[in-house]
């Protein structure tokens, strides 16, 4: 599983507030979430974010409500991975349970810079700055987190489960 795509980039602390305001928590819509995904820290992320895209972050990206909708609006707005220095706990967990790729990696965090082009491996973890050449290594998920993301999170996971019984 690989992607690639042009780079958002936020600094630290990236609450669950600015990432999907709380005014817009009154549907759990995909669709209608994304629309107004990261507003309050980037008014023209929405009009600007591609498929595909991705974004990087410094430390405790996420922090805040357990709120699933974060995660929720980020996915549906296209953005194909997260990569931060680190996740709040909850946050994390939420994102793979939706099926966003997120991935922990400070060194990958502080070089790449917004407007470049990344690529990332998930089997092995392997990130590279296509702007600048340089490769980074954050680690790879395990195989249950890779089927569970390529089934589109756990919901579709345990369907897919019990449909093979």
């Amino acid at each position: 599983m690989t992607a690639e795509g042009t780079v958002f980039r936020y600094g630290d602390n990236v609450d669950t507030d600015v990432i999907i305001p709380a005014r817009y928590l009154t549907t759990s819509d995909p669709a209608e979430l994304a629309a107004h995904c990261m507003e309050d820290i980037d008014a023209t992320f929405v009009k600007r974010v591609k498929t595909g895209d991705m974004i990087v972050a410094d430390a405790n990206f996420g922090c805040g409500s357990s709120r699933e909708h974060a995660p929720i609006a980020i996915k549906a707005a296209g953005i194909s991975c997260v990569i931060a220095k680190s996740f709040a706990r909850i946050f994390y967990r939420n994102a793979i349970n939706i099926g966003l790729p997120i991935l922990e990696c400070p060194e990958a965090a502080a070089a790449i810079q917004a407007g470049h082009t990344v690529w990332v491996n998930f089997d092995s973890g392997s990130i590279t700055d296509k702007t600048t050449g340089k490769t980074f290594t954050a680690a790879a998920f395990p195989p249950f987190m890779k089927e569970l993301i390529a089934c589109g999170g756990l919901v579709e996971y345990v369907k897919a489960r019990r449909a093979a019984r």
